[in-house]
């Protein structure tokens, strides 16, 4: 398996770059002689905010200066709105040195608002140790909130995750997200001490042991895993694609009862709405009987037997999870694929 590139997306690199020169115009120059109001200029950021994170948005949307406007703020058909990478910057300037201390609170409220309680902190944790914290990361905004489409994305390392207000329709999380983490070490050990999210590697591996021999032999494959390529990693088959590994449809009811548990698992970062709006776009494509379930034996990290990187996918979806060197996790759930 290659070695993970830690980086921005390649494709998208110049066109952000582009796009972003051409729509920021002289808010570059700007922003680079201190007029905008960055975080170092701001009062201290005053308590929580409370609401949905759609109703946040808007209200960060509204807070905006027309300066600021030009920098984060794009049309709805904006190329880079559904765009995902396991690294990168959907603008240039980080959260912390451009959005005034008022508006990162709003931004870390939205955040936490997409999180389950249970797991907010936890997420928080990899992107202390992947990044620096939050505000590190990167926001953009496209469409005008309150009045029609609108979708925030915040961006980064090993993070793309988004708010829509299901202005995205059929799509879990408003369209393609990424989360990982590289704990203590970019080369993690096989027991991936301290990562958020190699729990749910254990997870799925306890389906694959759950299996007999004949079904092992399907779910498990020796060719090489799919390449990351940034969008293109989940990319939706439709019906007729090939699905690699063991059907979901081909196991027993024991087992199919597992693998819809090991999927409340997947989702338990999120909040509840979202993870509930997943499972009814899953079972709207047939459900879990449409989708298949692949282990790769390479990448395996201490040839433990305890795959590292595996796979759900499904007409209309796409869980990949890598766990070597470390965790990468591309995630595409939609009531149907995109035709064409």
């Amino acid at each position: 398996m290659s070695e993970e590139k830690e980086r921005g997306c390649p494709e998208c690199e110049g066109i952000t770059r582009r796009e972003f020169l051409k729509s920021v115009g002289g808010a570059a120059a700007v922003l680079a002689a201190g007029s905008l109001p960055i975080a170092g200029s701001a009062r201290p950021a005053r308590a929580a905010t409370t609401g949905k994170p759609e109703t946040l948005v808007k209200t960060l949307y509204d807070s905006l200066s027309e300066a600021q406007r030009k920098v984060v703020a794009f049309p709805w058909e904006h190329q880079l709105r559904q765009h995902v990478d396991n690294n990168w910057a959907i603008v240039r300037p980080s959260i912390g040195e451009f959005f005034t201390a008022d508006q990162q609170a709003m931004i870390r409220d939205i955040f936490r608002g997409l999180h389950s309680e249970e797991y907010f902190s936890r997420v928080m944790e990899h992107m202390q140790e992947d990044a620096g914290g939050l505000e590190n990361y990167h926001v953009a905004l496209f469409g005008t909130p309150g009045s029609g489409k609108f979708e925030w994305v915040l961006t980064g390392r090993h993070c793309t995750v988004r708010c829509d207000g299901d202005s995205e329709e059929g799509a879990a999380f408003g369209g393609p997200i990424f989360y990982g983490h590289a704990a203590r070490s970019f080369n993690e050990a096989a027991d991936h001490p301290g990562n958020v999210y190699w729990y749910q590697a254990r997870r799925a591996n306890a389906v694959f042991h759950a299996l007999d021999g004949k079904q092992r032999e399907r779910a498990l494959l020796t060719t090489e895993p799919p390449p990351e390529e940034a969008t293109r990693t989940v990319r939706l088959r439709g019906a007729r694609g090939e699905r690699p590994g063991l059907p979901v449809a081909a196991m027993t009811k024991d087992q199919k009862k597992l693998v819809r548990e090991v999927m409340a698992d997947l989702l338990r970062p999120y909040r509840r709405a979202d993870a509930d709006e997943c499972m009814k776009l899953i079972d709207a494509a047939g459900g879990l009987d449409a989708i298949s379930m692949a282990f790769y034996r390479q990448g395996d990290i201490g040839d433990d037997g305890v795959w590292d990187i595996w796979r759900l996918e499904g007409p209309s979806m796409v869980w990949y999870f890598r766990g070597s060197p470390h965790v990468h996790t591309w995630v595409h759930v939609r009531r149907s694929a995109p035709v064409g």
